[in-house]
């Protein structure tokens, strides 16, 4: 169920009976008639990892297959960046406008139906005859892949208040498990059947996801007092005014994951070209190190419940910009491109789980919204940092990508530094 904040008292501590609360849609009712916060199991929380790691691989899995893409359906080598920013812009798309509906709507339903829909949206792409038709099926498939913030916030939800950002943590690390999983399986699959098996593969998957977390999940009923879709779509712009955390956060998702983007969107130009000439299964072998970070990051929110939010983001942001210097030695040592995306992708993803707890206990009442403003910021991020990766690749090879991530990891700890005592 949504959670209940008395008005006038911090969350967390007791309820009277009777008294009067918020619900998730900002609206006031009676405690007698709210029913309690429903916990979380070890068996919901896994699902909940799994299936959020399954939804967001669906936007990732183009990354080591964009050269077979672009010689499949005749897309310069220039611009085949297009296909993730694509994406990214329908996943901006859905976080302001379906997100919010996590609110407002039993998000059961809400997710169920998301993994329904994009099922059919990945049959598209993997039966795409041309490339516009491509992407404007990845665009659906980015649209509809904000499942995943729909689940965080729904686990958010559930979690106690003392647990949330351990919870958070759990659930993202299967965010980033599977954003970094989809590379080697991808790979994996396109070499074995063609990238689009890639996608016909996961439409299956994600239908049979949809319909187990109808099965398990807990259902919610729809609050007849909360405000209309149009004001809870306004609301997510009128949040991201009134909380200065909200909008220092989501700068700071912004740039690191425009530097994300950096990376992995061009890494597979010059691992798959000779001298070094990786197979897309040897590509997407790298994913697999960053997994190794991922999983050290799931700690970030433990430390955040702790009060150790700004300390996790400084030390994590100094590392992202250190990741940069062994990555630089990528066509003299794959040795050295490997420690570098472990330590990248540690830094990332120890911001990103830090970010999170920090804003979603900002404003129980409002933590789908919250968490639809904040990711905006991180699919602008990922959908710039893609295709200027690309463009900076085709200019000047793969040392300008890497300056262009160290300029950026540096513009995040120096924006950083200069906002830490605001929050």
């Amino acid at each position: 169920m949504e959670p209940r904040v008395e008005l006038g008292r911090e969350a967390g501590q007791p309820e009277a009976s009777h008294s009067r609360t918020v619900d998730g849609a900002g609206s006031e009712c009676i405690e007698a008639r709210c029913p309690p916060e429903t916990g979380l199991t070890p068996g919901t929380l896994l699902l909940f990892a799994l299936a959020a790691g399954l939804s967001v691989a669906n936007i990732y899995y183009a990354q080591p297959l964009l050269d077979a893409m672009a010689r499949d359906l005749s897309i310069r080598a220039a611009s085949i960046g297009i296909v993730v920013t694509v994406t990214q812009l329908g996943y901006a798309l859905g976080l302001l406008f379906i997100v919010p509906l996590g609110d407002l709507v039993d998000r059961r339903r809400l997710i169920a139906g998301q993994g329904l829909l994009s099922a059919l949206a990945l049959v598209g792409v993997g039966s795409a005859p041309t490339a516009s038709v491509l992407l404007a099926g990845m665009l659906i498939v980015g649209l509809l892949a904000v499942v995943v913030q729909v689940l965080v916030a729904f686990a958010a939800t559930l979690a106690p208040s003392e647990e949330r950002g351990q919870v958070i943590g759990t659930v993202t690390s299967g965010i980033v498990i599977g954003i970094l999983l989809a590379r080697f399986v991808s790979g994996l699959l396109a070499d074995l059947g063609g990238w689009r098996s890639v996608y016909l593969t996961s439409a299956g998957l994600t239908l049979a996801m949809a319909a187990l977390l109808y099965r398990a999940l807990p259902s919610q009923e729809r609050r007849s007092t909360a405000p209309p879709y149009p004001e809870l779509v306004r609301s997510v712009f009128v949040l991201l005014r009134e909380e200065p955390l909200l909008r220092v956060r989501a700068v700071l998702a912004l740039l690191i994951f425009a530097t994300f983007s950096v990376l992995w969107t061009s890494m597979v130009l010059p691992l798959s070209a000779p001298p070094i000439s990786l197979s897309h299964t040897g590509v997407g072998l790298f994913g697999l190190a960053g997994v190794a970070g991922a999983l050290g990051a799931g700690r970030a929110g433990h430390l955040a419940d702790r009060g150790w939010g700004q300390w996790t983001t400084g030390s994590a942001l100094v590392l992202m910009l250190v990741a940069w210097v062994p990555i630089a030695f990528t066509r003299s040592s794959l040795w050295a491109l490997a420690v570098g995306v472990v330590i990248l992708d540690l830094a990332i993803q120890a911001v990103h789980v830090t970010n999170q707890s920090m804003i979603l206990a900002a404003r129980p009442d409002a933590r789908s919204r919250l968490v639809g403003g904040y990711m905006v910021f991180y699919s602008i991020g990922s959908a710039s940092g893609s295709i200027a990766s690309t463009l900076v690749y085709a200019r000047t090879g793969w040392p300008g990508v890497c300056a262009l991530g160290a300029a950026i990891s540096m513009a995040a700890l120096l924006f950083w530094a200069a906002t830490r005592r605001v929050t």
